[in-house]
């Protein structure tokens, strides 16, 4: 499996890991509790398999913050939760950050492989 593949599952599972936390008020509630414990274990796991390929800096931004955007539509729609102007320019930045590293780090690559081309 690739990188971003385990990138996607760690945060998926982190979402469902915070949405757990949400519902087991404060760990007194059993089946969310085990949700918190299963969902954080799993994005956990994945993202570690994920930093095999992926540089830490781009994986990790990703995950906190593509998973900061999926924790506030699930607050939105399950929780009714306000959404308003701050919050969806707050979101909008995120992944316009996250864009910006992932471009950056393309950019770099192609670079490395410029010098690269010309040591040889």
């Amino acid at each position: 499996m690739s990188g971003a593949v385990f990138l996607t599952i760690s945060i998926i599972f982190e979402a469902f890991g915070t949405t757990m936390m949400k519902l087991s008020h404060g760990f007194t509630v059993l089946g969310p509790s085990l949700g918190v414990a299963l969902g954080f274990l799993v994005s956990f796991t994945s993202l570690s398999f994920a930093l095999k390929t992926i540089p830490l800096s781009i994986a990790y931004a990703t995950w906190s913050g593509v998973g900061t955007a999926l924790s506030v539509a699930i607050g939105v729609l399950a929780f009714n939760e306000s959404l308003n102007l701050f919050k969806i320019i707050a979101i909008v930045l995120i992944i316009v950050g996250i864009t910006i590293m992932n471009r950056a780090k393309n950019d770099h690559q192609a670079s490395s492989s410029l010098v690269e081309a010309n040591r040889i």
